[in-house]
Protein backbone atom coordinates (compact mmCIF):
# COMPACT_ATOMS: atom_id res chain seq x y z
CA UNK A 1 0.00 0.00 0.00
CA UNK A 2 1.11 3.53 -0.82
CA UNK A 3 0.47 6.34 1.66
CA UNK A 4 0.65 10.08 1.06
CA UNK A 5 1.09 12.11 4.24
CA UNK A 6 0.98 15.91 4.30
CA UNK A 7 1.65 17.65 7.60
CA UNK A 8 0.61 20.98 9.03
CA UNK A 9 -1.60 22.22 6.24
CA UNK A 10 -2.03 25.88 7.17
CA UNK A 11 -5.04 28.01 6.35
CA UNK A 12 -6.43 28.89 2.94
CA UNK A 13 -2.99 28.94 1.25
CA UNK A 14 -2.45 25.34 2.40
CA UNK A 15 -5.91 24.26 1.29
CA UNK A 16 -5.36 25.94 -2.08
CA UNK A 17 -2.05 24.14 -2.60
CA UNK A 18 -3.55 20.78 -1.68
CA UNK A 19 -6.53 21.16 -4.02
CA UNK A 20 -4.34 22.37 -6.88
CA UNK A 21 -1.70 19.63 -6.65
CA UNK A 22 -3.56 16.53 -5.43
CA UNK A 23 -4.84 15.54 -8.92
CA UNK A 24 -1.32 15.43 -10.38
CA UNK A 25 0.02 13.66 -7.26
CA UNK A 26 -2.65 10.97 -7.64
CA UNK A 27 -1.91 10.60 -11.35
CA UNK A 28 1.85 10.39 -10.86
CA UNK A 29 2.22 8.40 -7.61
CA UNK A 30 -1.15 6.64 -7.15
CA UNK A 31 -1.42 6.72 -3.33
CA UNK A 32 -3.96 4.31 -1.81
CA UNK A 33 -4.55 6.59 1.18
CA UNK A 34 -4.16 10.35 1.71
CA UNK A 35 -3.59 11.49 5.31
CA UNK A 36 -3.32 15.18 6.23
CA UNK A 37 -2.51 16.82 9.54
CA UNK A 38 -5.28 19.41 9.50
CA UNK A 39 -5.06 21.06 12.92
CA UNK A 40 -4.04 24.37 11.29
CA UNK A 41 -6.25 24.14 8.20
CA UNK A 42 -8.79 26.78 9.28
CA UNK A 43 -6.94 30.11 9.29
CA UNK A 44 -4.01 28.57 11.14
CA UNK A 45 -5.85 27.39 14.24
CA UNK A 46 -8.02 24.30 14.28
CA UNK A 47 -10.24 22.70 11.66
CA UNK A 48 -13.85 23.63 10.95
CA UNK A 49 -16.45 21.24 9.58
CA UNK A 50 -16.71 23.41 6.48
CA UNK A 51 -13.00 23.18 5.72
CA UNK A 52 -12.88 19.49 6.61
CA UNK A 53 -15.66 18.77 4.10
CA UNK A 54 -13.90 20.96 1.52
CA UNK A 55 -10.71 18.90 1.88
CA UNK A 56 -12.51 15.56 2.05
CA UNK A 57 -14.13 16.45 -1.27
CA UNK A 58 -10.71 17.39 -2.65
CA UNK A 59 -9.19 14.01 -1.77
CA UNK A 60 -8.28 13.75 1.93
CA UNK A 61 -9.12 10.31 3.37
CA UNK A 62 -8.19 10.94 7.00
CA UNK A 63 -7.13 13.90 9.18
CA UNK A 64 -4.75 13.82 12.10
CA UNK A 65 -4.45 16.63 14.65
CA UNK A 66 -2.47 17.98 17.57
CA UNK A 67 -2.55 20.71 20.18
CA UNK A 68 -4.92 22.80 18.02
CA UNK A 69 -7.43 19.99 17.55
CA UNK A 70 -9.90 21.73 19.86
CA UNK A 71 -9.63 25.30 18.55
CA UNK A 72 -12.77 25.06 16.41
CA UNK A 73 -15.46 23.47 18.56
CA UNK A 74 -17.77 22.64 15.66
CA UNK A 75 -15.34 19.89 14.62
CA UNK A 76 -16.24 17.76 17.67
CA UNK A 77 -19.01 15.78 15.91
CA UNK A 78 -16.51 14.86 13.19
CA UNK A 79 -14.04 13.72 15.83
CA UNK A 80 -16.71 11.33 17.04
CA UNK A 81 -17.29 10.03 13.49
CA UNK A 82 -13.67 8.88 13.20
CA UNK A 83 -12.34 10.48 10.00
CA UNK A 84 -10.72 13.27 12.03
CA UNK A 85 -8.31 12.02 14.68
CA UNK A 86 -6.93 13.83 17.71
CA UNK A 87 -3.84 12.79 19.72
CA UNK A 88 -4.34 9.43 21.39
CA UNK A 89 -2.78 10.54 24.68
CA UNK A 90 -5.43 13.15 25.52
CA UNK A 91 -7.63 11.99 28.42
CA UNK A 92 -10.07 9.21 27.58
CA UNK A 93 -12.97 11.56 28.31
CA UNK A 94 -11.94 13.81 25.41
CA UNK A 95 -14.13 13.49 22.30
CA UNK A 96 -12.93 11.33 19.45
CA UNK A 97 -10.10 8.87 19.05
CA UNK A 98 -6.38 8.83 18.43
CA UNK A 99 -6.39 5.75 16.22
CA UNK A 100 -8.29 4.44 13.22
CA UNK A 101 -7.86 1.14 11.42
CA UNK A 102 -8.51 1.60 7.71
CA UNK A 103 -8.52 -0.63 4.64
CA UNK A 104 -6.05 0.22 1.89
CA UNK A 105 -4.87 -1.96 -1.00
CA UNK A 106 -6.71 -4.98 0.47
CA UNK A 107 -4.86 -4.68 3.79
CA UNK A 108 -5.46 -3.12 7.19
CA UNK A 109 -3.50 -0.07 8.35
CA UNK A 110 -3.56 1.40 11.85
CA UNK A 111 -3.21 5.20 11.75
CA UNK A 112 -2.17 6.63 15.12
CA UNK A 113 -2.05 10.28 16.18
CA UNK A 114 0.29 10.91 19.14
CA UNK A 115 1.47 14.10 20.85
CA UNK A 116 4.71 14.91 22.65
CA UNK A 117 5.20 16.48 26.07
CA UNK A 118 7.64 19.38 25.64
CA UNK A 119 5.75 22.75 25.41
CA UNK A 120 2.51 20.88 24.75
CA UNK A 121 -0.76 20.62 26.72
CA UNK A 122 -0.82 18.13 29.59
CA UNK A 123 -1.40 14.66 28.16
CA UNK A 124 -0.50 11.09 29.08
CA UNK A 125 3.03 9.82 28.52
CA UNK A 126 3.21 9.06 24.78
CA UNK A 127 6.04 6.56 25.17
CA UNK A 128 4.43 4.26 27.72
CA UNK A 129 1.06 4.52 25.98
CA UNK A 130 2.31 3.70 22.48
CA UNK A 131 4.23 0.59 23.56
CA UNK A 132 1.03 -0.91 24.90
CA UNK A 133 -1.03 0.11 21.87
CA UNK A 134 1.46 -1.30 19.37
CA UNK A 135 1.57 -4.55 21.31
CA UNK A 136 -2.24 -4.79 21.16
CA UNK A 137 -2.20 -4.23 17.40
CA UNK A 138 0.41 -6.95 16.93
CA UNK A 139 -1.72 -9.33 18.98
CA UNK A 140 -4.58 -8.64 16.54
CA UNK A 141 -2.31 -9.39 13.59
CA UNK A 142 -2.06 -5.75 12.47
CA UNK A 143 1.52 -4.96 11.46
CA UNK A 144 0.90 -2.01 9.11
CA UNK A 145 1.15 0.91 11.56
CA UNK A 146 1.66 4.61 10.82
CA UNK A 147 2.24 7.19 13.56
CA UNK A 148 1.89 10.96 13.20
CA UNK A 149 3.95 12.17 16.17
CA UNK A 150 2.95 15.79 16.80
CA UNK A 151 5.81 17.08 18.94
CA UNK A 152 8.05 20.11 19.44
CA UNK A 153 11.26 18.44 20.56
CA UNK A 154 13.33 16.61 17.95
CA UNK A 155 14.70 14.45 20.76
CA UNK A 156 11.22 13.13 21.57
CA UNK A 157 10.62 12.20 17.95
CA UNK A 158 13.98 10.54 17.52
CA UNK A 159 13.56 8.64 20.79
CA UNK A 160 10.23 7.26 19.60
CA UNK A 161 11.93 5.98 16.46
CA UNK A 162 14.68 4.35 18.52
CA UNK A 163 12.06 2.62 20.64
CA UNK A 164 9.71 1.49 17.85
CA UNK A 165 11.89 0.80 14.81
CA UNK A 166 11.15 -2.63 13.47
CA UNK A 167 7.77 -2.61 15.24
CA UNK A 168 5.86 -0.02 13.19
CA UNK A 169 5.86 0.85 9.51
CA UNK A 170 6.34 4.62 9.65
CA UNK A 171 6.79 7.50 12.10
CA UNK A 172 6.39 11.01 10.66
CA UNK A 173 6.85 14.10 12.79
CA UNK A 174 4.62 17.15 12.59
CA UNK A 175 4.07 20.44 14.49
CA UNK A 176 7.23 22.52 13.97
CA UNK A 177 6.26 23.50 10.38
CA UNK A 178 9.95 23.21 9.38
CA UNK A 179 10.86 20.23 7.22
CA UNK A 180 13.89 18.11 8.03
CA UNK A 181 16.09 16.05 5.72
CA UNK A 182 16.66 13.01 7.96
CA UNK A 183 14.44 10.59 6.03
CA UNK A 184 15.56 7.06 6.86
CA UNK A 185 14.46 3.45 6.41
CA UNK A 186 15.71 1.35 9.32
CA UNK A 187 14.59 -2.20 10.16
CA UNK A 188 11.50 -1.71 8.00
CA UNK A 189 10.45 1.56 9.66
CA UNK A 190 10.36 4.86 7.79
CA UNK A 191 11.16 7.93 9.87
CA UNK A 192 11.36 11.70 9.37
CA UNK A 193 11.56 14.24 12.21
CA UNK A 194 9.25 16.75 10.53
CA UNK A 195 7.55 16.76 7.16
CA UNK A 196 7.20 20.55 7.07
CA UNK A 197 4.28 22.87 6.37
CA UNK A 198 1.97 23.22 3.39
CA UNK A 199 0.92 26.84 3.03
CA UNK A 200 2.77 30.18 3.05
CA UNK A 201 6.55 29.88 2.83
CA UNK A 202 7.74 33.52 2.80
CA UNK A 203 7.03 34.41 6.45
CA UNK A 204 7.36 32.73 9.88
CA UNK A 205 6.14 29.11 10.01
CA UNK A 206 3.23 29.93 7.71
CA UNK A 207 2.08 32.99 9.66
CA UNK A 208 2.30 36.70 8.84
CA UNK A 209 5.63 38.07 10.09
CA UNK A 210 4.22 41.02 12.04
CA UNK A 211 3.18 39.28 15.27
CA UNK A 212 6.17 36.90 15.54
CA UNK A 213 8.51 39.90 15.16
CA UNK A 214 6.57 41.82 17.81
CA UNK A 215 7.10 38.96 20.22
CA UNK A 216 10.83 38.75 19.48
CA UNK A 217 11.40 42.51 19.61
CA UNK A 218 9.06 43.48 22.50
CA UNK A 219 8.55 40.26 24.44
CA UNK A 220 4.84 40.14 23.72
CA UNK A 221 2.49 40.28 20.78
CA UNK A 222 -1.00 39.58 19.54
CA UNK A 223 -2.63 36.73 17.68
CA UNK A 224 -0.81 35.04 14.83
CA UNK A 225 -2.47 35.45 11.45
CA UNK A 226 -2.26 33.67 8.08
CA UNK A 227 -1.54 36.09 5.21
CA UNK A 228 -4.10 36.47 2.43
CA UNK A 229 -1.34 36.70 -0.18
CA UNK A 230 1.95 34.85 -0.04
CA UNK A 231 4.36 32.56 -1.82
CA UNK A 232 3.23 29.00 -1.20
CA UNK A 233 4.69 25.54 -0.76
CA UNK A 234 3.40 21.97 -0.53
CA UNK A 235 5.45 19.38 1.35
CA UNK A 236 4.65 15.73 1.90
CA UNK A 237 6.03 12.23 2.04
CA UNK A 238 5.01 9.13 0.12
CA UNK A 239 5.84 5.73 1.51
CA UNK A 240 5.04 2.16 0.53
CA UNK A 241 4.30 -0.60 3.03
CA UNK A 242 4.44 -4.35 2.42
CA UNK A 243 3.54 -6.80 5.21
CA UNK A 244 4.18 -4.23 7.93
CA UNK A 245 7.54 -3.03 6.59
CA UNK A 246 8.19 0.19 4.70
CA UNK A 247 9.98 -0.69 1.47
CA UNK A 248 10.28 2.76 -0.11
CA UNK A 249 9.84 6.38 0.98
CA UNK A 250 10.53 9.80 -0.44
CA UNK A 251 9.70 13.46 0.06
CA UNK A 252 7.78 15.56 -2.46
CA UNK A 253 7.64 19.31 -2.73
CA UNK A 254 5.96 21.91 -4.93
CA UNK A 255 6.33 25.68 -5.07
CA UNK A 256 3.21 27.62 -6.03
CA UNK A 257 1.87 26.14 -9.31
CA UNK A 258 5.14 24.48 -10.30
CA UNK A 259 5.22 20.74 -10.84
CA UNK A 260 5.46 18.44 -7.82
CA UNK A 261 8.94 16.93 -7.58
CA UNK A 262 10.68 14.24 -5.57
CA UNK A 263 13.30 16.09 -3.55
CA UNK A 264 14.73 13.30 -1.39
CA UNK A 265 14.62 9.54 -1.02
CA UNK A 266 14.91 7.97 2.42
CA UNK A 267 18.38 6.71 3.31
CA UNK A 268 18.46 2.93 3.76
CA UNK A 269 20.32 1.74 6.82
CA UNK A 270 22.17 -1.55 6.29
Amino acid sequence: MKILYIADLIGKPGRTMFKYHIPSIRDKYAPDLVIVNGENASHGFGLTQKNAKELFNAGVDLFTGGNHSWDKKDIIPMLEEGRVLRPMNYPKAAPGSGMKIVEADDAKLAVINLMGHYTMPMVDNPFTMIVEEVSKLHDKGIRNIFIDFHAEATSEKRALMAMLKGKVSAICGSHTHVGTDDLVLDEGTFYVTDVGLTGCRDNVIGMDTKEPLERFLRGFGGKFDVPNHCKRILQGVLFEIEAGRCVDAFKIKAYDEREVEIVQHAYREV
